[in-house]
């Protein structure tokens, strides 16, 4: 799968064939592509952080070993922000955000996709312990930790290109 010497770590390539190969149908979707004009983090659209975490997740899926449905991962990854709105709208319809925009999520990808209960959870609990929804499973629990890691690698993204343009 992958040349690196580490052979723990998957490419960003492989990763990609994978989200590719179980949610090809969800990033098609107008959806998807509606949440290009969307910025989640920084400035990174909505779009591109799903996909960024899909990614993520099947990484951590394969360095850790452990078994896991790989479909409902990468499909519950891709959904996870699946919400149709931009957030930093300031008119007060989003209010709370943070909280709300799971069950937000899950109610348009209900609406748009097949779901199962492992990405029900996953869309659900992937703001915990924000949100009073628990992980339960593994999947989720997955789902959760790449989120929050690439919410950060973000917003460290949009910190640094804004320190080099002060610097310019």
């Amino acid at each position: 799968m992958t040349d690196k010497k580490d052979a723990e770590t998957l490419s960003d390539e492989d990763a990609y064939a994978v989200v590719l190969l179980h949610g090809e149908d969800i990033l098609k979707s107008d959806g998807m592509t509606k949440q290009k004009n969307f910025i989640q983090h920084g400035d990174c659209s909505v779009f591109e952080h799903s996909v960024g975490v899909a990614k993520e997740c099947v990484k951590i899926a394969y360095k850790s070993k452990q078994v896991v449905d790989m479909r409902s991962l990468v499909r519950g990854a891709l959904l996870h922000d699946y919400f149709l709105y931009d957030w930093h709208k300031q008119d007060g319809t989003h209010r709370w955000h943070g909280i709300r925009h799971p069950l937000t999520a899950l109610k348009n990808a209900e609406r748009d996709f097949t779901l199962n209960e492992k990405e029900k959870n996953m869309i659900l609990s992937h703001m915990f312990p924000l949100c009073p929804f628990l992980p339960k499973y593994r999947e989720s629990y997955i789902l959760w930790q790449a989120d929050k890691s690439c919410a950060v690698r973000e917003m460290k993204d949009k910190r640094k290109k804004k320190e080099t343009k002060k610097q310019d």
